[in-house]
């Protein structure tokens, strides 16, 4: 478990649901984790948060206008400079698709898709660091890339962050890389060579969920109209499950023990 004040540049410090069914997601979720949805923004088109025992811990939001939501989540990563977190990215092969969008005195943020197609979020933080807890009951457990193009991606986040890489495993059958700050103990997440299985166009980044019985949850997932896609699987790792929500966005849950 860790918990923290601030987030350290490049670490994940956020992440939001972009949605189809507002109600239903609110719904899932909050029987799902013991969350509370708490009341949609009208000044933020709607956004809300999700509350964990007091502090937020996520985020969601539906369709924008003639922006029809794909049902994905997303994680966000933070930066003390998002304009040159910004322009950085786009030197490495990014893809800008919002840039630098002042959120009142929350902090700024962006969102872009790296050069082989996975979105994620930059958060330049103001009065609002992001969840300030990982790794507890109904958090974020782990963040990790499936990508079909495992060195360029290593290279990108390396660059873009500073982070320091540690191979995992380097074979074509277990090909997966941790990053972590410059100096710290702290695994971030993991880049993972999914080029067997990936369909073209699919890199993403999946979050994980700790919950303290993988299998039960993902039960649960069922009686709540989500369902499961694959597992529970025993790994070194952890009890991993990957399911969808009842809009179909993907997640996954994990389990220590």
């Amino acid at each position: 478990m860790t918990s923290r004040d601030t987030a350290p540049a490049g670490a994940p410090c956020w992440a939001d649901l972009w949605t189809t069914d507002v109600e239903g997601s609110r719904r899932f979720y909050s029987q799902l984790f013991g969350w509370e949805a708490l009341e949609p923004s009208p000044g933020f088109g709607g956004y809300w948060m999700f509350d964990r025992g007091g502090a937020p811990t996520a985020g969601g939001m539906g369709s924008m206008g003639d922006m029809t939501a794909d049902n994905t989540w997303k994680p966000y990563f933070c930066t003390r400079d998002i304009e040159a977190s910004l322009g950085a990215a786009e030197r490495h092969g990014a893809t800008i698709h919002a840039g630098a969008t002042p959120v009142a005195e929350l902090g700024v943020q962006a969102v872009l898709s790296d050069p082989a197609g996975a979105v994620f979020g930059l958060w330049q933080p103001g009065t609002f660091e992001g969840f300030g807890v990982v790794g507890e009951l109904a958090a974020p457990s782990w963040f990790e890339l499936h990508t079909s193009q495992h060195a360029r991606e290593v290279a990108f986040y390396r660059d873009l962050f500073g982070y320091e890489i540690e191979a995992a495993g380097d074979t074509d059958d277990f090909r997966y890389s941790t990053f972590r700050t410059p100096g710290s103990g702290e695994e971030l997440g993991g880049i993972m060579d999914s080029s067997r299985w990936l369909q073209p166009g699919g890199d993403h980044w999946d979050i994980y969920w700790q919950v303290e019985d993988a299998a039960s949850t993902a039960e649960k997932v069922k009686e709540l109209g989500g369902s499961v896609v694959q597992g529970p699987d025993h790994t070194p790792y952890g009890v991993l499950v990957l399911c969808a929500d009842q809009a179909g966005a993907l997640f996954k849950l994990r389990a220590l023990a």
